[in-house]
């Protein structure tokens, strides 16, 4: 009577242990769910022309973390990249040098929960060598020197006439370009005798230029602030990115390249 015990016993174990196994492949199943999560395909980035160098170092780390991602970024005056998204450009990530820029997408119901990420200050650029001995930003008004400025539809525009205003100073500009960029390659080319740009163009220049202090600036400071698009194509990639720009590695490199916290 003891064996036919013993075997239903052990029939009763081997069935337990069958139904035990689906539950381990479907554990092994959820720890790979994560990998239907991997982020893939391109992220359009609009970016203000002072964020070209630095955005560029960032994307291509970000890329190298993620293999089937794409950084396509394009860089220029804030102002036309607004106009250009809110007319309807494709664009997942829009970065911006200061914020009124911002607030037009905002109002135009396409921006996603905007935060500054970091801050610029002016900064006088000079060819190297400073052939006209320029010492400070009242030099503006000689009439006899070449002065870039941004234009004042642009933030690095509209900064440069706040802080001349602010400084008493009446410049009167011999060009006013669409973007810091172009105002920065007036100097390096030794076009201009002068231009205001940002900091972190200056350094971005390297040994091309030379930068002045402006002490006045410290009260003009452009905030850059920073936004996922509500019509974005690659949203789960684009907020990745995001995600990455405001990391602590991603920190340091803006710290190096002349940017500040906000």
């Amino acid at each position: 009577m003891r064996a036919p015990s013993l075997l239903a016993a052990f029939a009763a174990i081997l069935l337990l242990a069958g139904c035990s196994s689906p539950g381990a492949i479907d554990d092994e199943s959820d720890a790979g769910a994560g990998d239907d999560d991997m982020i893939s395909g391109t992220v359009t980035v609009l970016a203000a022309a002072s964020l070209t160098d630095v955005m560029d170092v960032l994307a291509e780390r970000f890329e190298d973390a993620n293999a089937d991602v794409d950084i396509a970024a394009s860089y220029g005056g804030s102002s036309a990249l607004a106009e250009q998204i809110i007319s309807g450009a494709p664009t997942d990530v829009f970065f911006s040098a200061n914020e009124a820029t911002m607030q037009s997408v905002v109002d135009a119901g396409l921006a996603v929960d905007p935060g500054v990420l970091v801050t610029n200050t002016l900064q006088i650029a000079v060819p190297v060598g400073n052939p006209a001995g320029i010492t400070g930003l009242a030099d503006f008004a000689r009439p006899e020197l070449t002065i870039a400025l941004c234009d004042t539809a642009v933030p690095c525009g509209s900064a440069a006439q706040s802080l001349l205003d602010l400084s008493g100073v009446q410049a009167q500009p011999d060009t006013l370009e669409e973007d810091v960029r172009a105002a920065l390659t007036k100097v390096s080319l030794g076009e201009v005798d002068a231009a205001l740009v940002y900091v972190t163009d200056v350094v971005a220049a390297g040994s091309a230029v030379e930068g002045i202090d402006v002490p006045e600036a410290q009260q003009v400071i452009n905030k850059y602030p920073l936004t996922l698009l509500a019509e974005a194509t690659n949203p789960d990639a684009a907020q990745a990115f995001i995600d990455f720009l405001r990391s602590d590695e991603a920190r340091q490199v803006f710290e190096d390249a002349g940017f500040a916290a906000p």
